[in-house]
């Protein structure tokens, strides 16, 4: 959405058509809002001067959600971009921010409501939950655009949303629930389904750490990890250590099962038995049907530093949230009516699932997924769910959803970044070759860098499409692949 003029005024009064002193932003007026720091920051190193503008917002009477808002002092593009959160997104970053400075844009960030990386500032307050679910983004993207509209004497000519993990949750229930916010939203590895993203992490804990026999340590996920790409590295048509599509990979655990003795080049029952629940995913005990998707083939070497992570925000979302119990206890999950209850109990607050993003789409926003197949977090078949649902949904309503929707999955990449493959792209310049240019994405060149060199190269390509050797050249650069239909 553009935010024009008229639109500030609206929000500030008469006054906002003329651009304004950093300093001065200190005494603006708006809406269930204190500004309580406006400076100007001296370029440094690597960061141009800005405008820093801090601000407490208050829209209910429990809330106390932190904003930042910086602008560049000069060579404005004229743009905005907000940026996401991570995990329970008690914190704004400004390495993030000062990343968007440097690039021209007017930025901004939020605290969600609340400080820290708990869920368990929602026990008691339920305005701080929807803070956090939605609120505290939406506000934030209001008051960010009339702080611009007064600096600059006018608002930004293109919005833009970036997030990944809940940051990427952020982005879609953005698109679903307030579609004029922005122009374009990039969401990363999304954690839109809230509450069965959680069923599963306790799953998953519960799975991993029931007791000694269980764990898969370190080592063996190493171990394990050889093994997988010894079975199906080579189905894409290359070795190169990384799965393009690990749907493909059949790997069955079994088949590295120890023979006699616990060994460290074998798994014994129990760890294959764990690692066929890590993959597979919780299980309604009634229906049998899938709650959630398990973690692909090919992201074991994350397991070890991830599941205690999603473990301990999903067992928070269920303390806090669901049962409003701190001494909650995952052993007592009941995997029927217990997610049936986190349902209920959520109601679309958290949850990002809505596919009917035709509201969006129709004023010509444009939203950009990526997934790291890898990532030992979050499933990465949870973003192709949620990409057909919404192919499913709209493409009859608004036509060719090509035009409006694009899904990159990125092999050997870890949560959001990291991992053995190239992990390194930028999702925000291809944005804007899209909005700015009318170039839709076909495929964006991924890097991996070991000790900052860069020693490979490989498009990602527009899902469904894969990246195929084309027979000849390096393997570790880009254009001796090109993308093909599955």
């Amino acid at each position: 959405m553009r935010f024009t003029l008229l639109a500030a005024t609206t929000i500030l009064g008469a006054g906002a058509a003329c651009a304004a002193t950093c300093e001065s932003l200190a005494s603006l007026k708006l809406p269930d809002t204190t500004i309580t720091l406006a400076q100007e920051v001296a370029a440094a190193a690597n960061t141009p001067a800005y405008c820093r503008v801090a601000a407490t917002l208050k829209p209910s009477s429990d809330s106390d959600i932190k904003i930042e808002v910086w602008l560049p002092v000069a060579g404005w593009n004229e743009k905005f971009v907000a940026n996401g959160n991570g995990g329970w997104s008690g914190a704004i970053t400004p390495n993030t921010l000062a990343m968007m400075v440097r690039r021209g844009y007017a930025t901004a960030m939020t605290d969600t409501g609340h400080q820290g990386g708990s869920g368990s500032f929602a026990l008691g307050h339920p305005e701080k939950l929807v803070d956090f679910a939605y609120r505290a983004v939406h506000e934030m993207t209001v008051k960010s655009k009339a702080v611009i509209a007064v600096y600059y004497g006018k608002g930004p000519r293109l919005s833009y949303w970036n997030g990944c993990s809940s940051g990427g949750k952020q982005g879609l229930k953005e698109a679903q629930r307030f579609p004029g916010d922005f122009d374009a939203i990039i969401a990363g590895a999304p954690a839109n389904y809230w509450t069965h993203l959680t069923a599963a992490g306790v799953w998953t804990l519960d799975a991993v750490r029931a007791d000694a026999a269980t764990d898969i340590p370190a080592a063996k996920a190493q171990m394990l990890h050889r093994a997988v790409l010894a079975a199906c590295d080579a189905l894409d048509g290359v070795k190169d250590g990384l799965l393009e599509d690990p749907t493909r990979c059949k790997f069955d655990p079994k088949s590295i099962e120890c023979k006699g003795a616990d060994a460290p080049d074998c798994l014994t029952a129990a760890q294959v038995d764990t690692v066929r629940k890590v993959v597979g995913g919780p299980v309604n005990p009634r229906t049998m049907e899938k709650i959630f998707p398990g973690l692909e083939p090919g992201s074991e070497l994350g397991w070890e530093g991830t599941f205690q992570a999603i473990g301990g925000l999903a067992v928070d979302y269920f303390k806090y949230v669901v049962f409003k119990d701190a001494n909650w206890d995952l052993k007592s999950m009941n995997y029927d009516s217990d997610i049936a209850l986190a349902d209920r109990t959520d109601d679309g607050m958290i949850n990002a699932t809505d596919p009917n993003l035709a509201p969006f789409f129709k004023h010509g926003g444009k939203l950009l997924m990526y997934h790291g197949w890898a990532d030992p977090l979050i499933p990465s078949q949870n973003s192709i769910d949620y990409y057909k649902s919404v192919q499913a949904a709209v493409t009859n309503a608004t036509g060719n959803m090509d035009d409006s929707l694009r899904l990159f999955m990125v092999p050997g990449m870890a949560h959001c970044a990291g991992g053995e493959g190239p992990n390194t792209f930028d999702m925000l310049g291809a944005m804007e070759q899209w909005v700015e240019q009318k170039k839709a994405p076909q495929s964006i060149v991924a890097s991996h860098s070991t000790a900052g060199k860069v020693d490979r190269t490989r498009p990602l390509c527009a899902y469904p499409q894969t990246a195929v050797y084309k027979g000849s050249g390096s393997i570790d650069e880009a254009q001796n692949f090109e993308c093909r239909a599955r």
